[in-house]
This record gives C-alpha cells, sequence and structure tokens, in this order.
C-alpha cells in the first residue's frame, strides 16, 4: 500500500510525457510534409541567432512594456520547473525535498527562495499580461484574427501560470518542517500563516494535494502546448537557428526561371548544353505554392512557431492603412491549413484530396497583393519568423501558374516585355524630358 501513492506517480509522468511525445511526432511529422531546405550554412552564425533572439529574447525587448514582462514570464517559468526535478525524483522514489540533504540547507534554501521570489514575479507579470488583453484592450489583440479559440488560448495560457505558482508557494507554505527551518521561504513565510489555524494533519494533507495539482498541471501545461500557440517556448530555437541569413530584400528566384532568362540575355548560350555535373536541372512541379505542401519546411516550422503576438500586423503598413493583409493571420491560417492536412493523414493513413487548399480557401489573393513586401513583420517579428516568404511563394504561383496577377502588375509586366521598362513609352522616349524647356 504504501507504494501506491508511487505507482500512481509513475503511471502520470509516463502517460503525461508519453501523450506530448505523440503530439510532437505529428508536429514533425506535418513539417516535413514540406520541401527541404538546406539551411546548414553560416553554423556559427546560426548559433549565435538562437542564442541571442530564443534564448537571450534579445527582440522581445524592443517593446520594452511587454518585453521585460515576457522576460520575467520565460526566465522565471524555465528556472522555477528546475524545481520540478526534485519533485519527479521524490514521486519516483517517495523521497521528500531529496535535494536538501544533497546541497546543503544554505544552497538548497537558496535555490528555494530564487524560485519564490520569480514565482511572485511571475503571478504580478500574468496579471499585468492579462489587463493588457482584457481592460486596456490594446489594439494589436483586437484584431479580427484574435477572435474566438485565439483569444480564448491567450487568457487560458495565463490563467495556467497562475494557478501553477500559486500551487508553488501554498505547497511550500504549507510544508510545516520547510517553513520551521525558515530558510528559502520568503514569500511563502507571508502564506504560512493563512493556514496556521487547521490541524498539523489538515495543512499536511493541503500540501500534498498542492504538489500533486502542481505537478499534474505540468504535465497538463505540456500536453497543452500542441493545441496552443505556446508551441513557441519549444520551437523558437530551431526556428531562430534555421531562419534566413540572406538580407531581407534580397528574394528566392527559381533556378529554372533564372537559367531561362539568361539564355534570353545572352545570344551565346547554348540551350542544348548540359550543365555542368552531365545531370538537367530539375523543372519544378508547380510554380510557387497554392498549399502548405508547396511550402517549405522552414516556413511550416514558422507557422508552427508564431506566437501570435501581433507585432508583425501593428508594424504592417498594407494592414496600417486598412487593407485586409495581416502577417499574422497569414501563419495562423498556414498552421491552421498544415493541422487540417495532419488530420485527414491521420484519419487515412495518406493525404487524400479533400477539395481544399492554402490559397483562396485560407487565404484570398486580395491578402497577397495588399503586402507591399517591405519586410516589416519579418524586421518586427521576436522570433524570426518570415510571412513575406509564404506571401511570395502563393503569389508567384498565382503569376506563373494561373496568371492571375492584378491588371497593374499584368500591365507593368507588358510594358517591360516591350519597352524594357515599366513606363508605357518607346525606350527612344526616354530622353525626352532634357529636350523640354
Amino acid at each position: 500500500m504504501q507504494y501506491i501513492p508511487n505507482i500512481l506517480f509513475v503511471i502520470t509522468l509516463v502517460a503525461g510525457i508519453g501523450f506530448f511525445t505523440l503530439n510532437i511526432r505529428k508536429v514533425i511529422r506535418n513539417i516535413k510534409l514540406g520541401k527541404d531546405i538546406n539551411r546548414s550554412d553560416h553554423s556559427s552564425k546560426r548559433w549565435k541567432n538562437m542564442a541571442r533572439i530564443a534564448l537571450g529574447q534579445s527582440k522581445m525587448v524592443t517593446r520594452p512594456v511587454s518585453g521585460v514582462l515576457h522576460l520575467i514570464v520565460y526566465v522565471g517559468f524555465i528556472i522555477i520547473n528546475v524545481e520540478v526535478l526534485e519533485i519527479i525524483f521524490d514521486g519516483i522514489f517517495g523521497t521528500h525535498r531529496v535535494f536538501k540533504p544533497i546541497l546543503g540547507e544554505g544552497i538548497y534554501g537558496f535555490l528555494i527562495g530564487t524560485f519564490e521570489i520569480l514565482a511572485f514575479l511571475v503571478f504580478v507579470a500574468v496579471i499585468i499580461f492579462w489587463l493588457r488583453r482584457n481592460a486596456i484592450r490594446i489594439k494589436r489583440f483586437l484584431s479580427k484574427e484574435m477572435k474566438g479559440w485565439p483569444k480564448s488560448d491567450g487568457n487560458l495560457i495565463l490563467y495556467f501560470e497562475m494557478v501553477l505558482m500559486t500551487l508553488f508557494i501554498v505547497m511550500n507554505a504549507t510544508d510545516i518542517s520547510f517553513q520551521e527551518a525558515s530558510v528559502g521561504n520568503p514569500i511563502s513565510q507571508f502564506v504560512a500563516p493563512w493556514f496556521s489555524s487547521l490541524e498539523p494533519e489538515t495543512i499536511h494533507l493541503i500540501e500534498r494535494s498542492a504538489w500533486w495539482i502542481h505537478i499534474t498541471g505540468i504535465l497538463v501545461f505540456l500536453n497543452y502546448l500542441y493545441y496552443s500557440k505556446h508551441l513557441h517556448i519549444l520551437l523558437a530555437f530551431p526556428n531562430t537557428f534555421y531562419a534566413n541569413l540572406n538580407p531581407k530584400g534580397q528574394l528566392s528566384n527559381v533556378a529554372s526561371v533564372t537559367k531561362e532568362v539568361q539564355m534570353m540575355m545572352d545570344p551565346n548560350i547554348d540551350p542544348y548544353a548540359t550543365p555542368e555535373g552531365g545531370e538537367e536541372e530539375e523543372v519544378p512541379e508547380k510554380f510557387g505554392a497554392s498549399d502548405v505542401m508547396d511550402l517549405n519546411r522552414v516556413q511550416l516550422l514558422n507557422a508552427y512557431t508564431c506566437t501570435e503576438c501581433g507585432r508583425c500586423t501593428s508594424a504592417c503598413p498594407a494592414n496600417l492603412t486598412g487593407k485586409e493583409l495581416s502577417p499574422r493571420a497569414i501563419m495562423m491560417k498556414t498552421r491552421d491549413r498544415l493541422e487540417e492536412v495532419g488530420k485527414n493523414i491521420d484519419q487515412n493513413g495518406v493525404f487524400k484530396d479533400d477539395g481544399k487548399q492554402l490559397l483562396n480557401d485560407y487565404i484570398t489573393p486580395e491578402e497577397l497583393w495588399a503586402c507591399t513586401s517591405c519586410n516589416a513583420c519579418v524586421e518586427e517579428c521576436p522570433i524570426n519568423i518570415d510571412p513575406l516568404s509564404i506571401i511570395m511563394e502563393m503569389r508567384r504561383f498565382l503569376v506563373m501558374e494561373q496568371s492571375a496577377a492584378p491588371q497593374e502588375l499584368n500591365m507593368m509586366m507588358t510594358n517591360v516585355e516591350n519597352n524594357g521598362a515599366m513606363w508605357q513609352y518607346s525606350p527612344m522616349d526616354r530622353l525626352n524630358w532634357k529636350d523640354e524647356d
């Protein structure tokens, strides 16, 4: 009978980690539905970007209020969960505060005291976040893509964090021997008197209940990440590592199209010559992207990593002038479509055509053509997500596969083809301005 709590704990732990692993495997499988892309160059720079942006939160603090609050929650939540290691050992082996005799009362008290201060700061920061979303109602949290589940998700994660921090403090406050030692309890010492009128057995029951709910809550939180925008807690690291290192104004080209243009411009090129290496360059089955499988794996990783913070949309000049485009919505819709494709595979074993695609069913041409390709969204993103690359791939599909560019763009391209410039007059007339009085 004495081992029943340990057995129950192990079952809970294995079930929680197992379910999380299954969901993460789905995420990896879905990302691999995209086209392979080589992002192994400049590895040292990539590691530095990951350390600076994902770990160091350098782009978060460009907006000081939300940046500092996020830094408190990020650092606090990560460091506090070091304490989860002790809970796991205690749960498996039936010990109580197993690290205390190992580390010594002084070091252990310093660590737990630090955890308590961080837990209090996290709790305060989370309350401020909640007020910003629901009372102050900051504009970037009120966009139409933030209705329904996205809004609920943003609040639910805050409630989760409030409860977990409260349980941690209550767990310490009701640990009688820990409070009697009076080491490592800078916050819980003020909560402990709330329970002083209760019987020791009742206080112990509260402590055990808080302990169980705390670790169970952490496992529930871990598995909730898959269904939440907070998957970025994990994916921000690979996302910043594999981010595009090219200058932001440099757009990708299709190799086969570049070759055709070069042959048109150089009459000395033999169009039938075999390229170096002896193999013909592969012509893509489709130019651009109309569905998530046409995007590359980093773009799909971007979609899963999006935090829905709205910094991209708040900086987008098209959105600011009332146009349909929202870079945040582009990422959210890409993720929604990718999840739909993943569920299709779960049900059928392989993807079966569902009559839908990312273009038109999720993202409209109106959104795509509203983009000015200014890269403001890419610059603003705190974890190096690139909505513009998805927009450009879908535009490429509209132009090269469907000839569905807007009339203004078709006119410009016709002028370039006929006149060598975007203006609708002969190249011979370009210098007429110098003859005017």
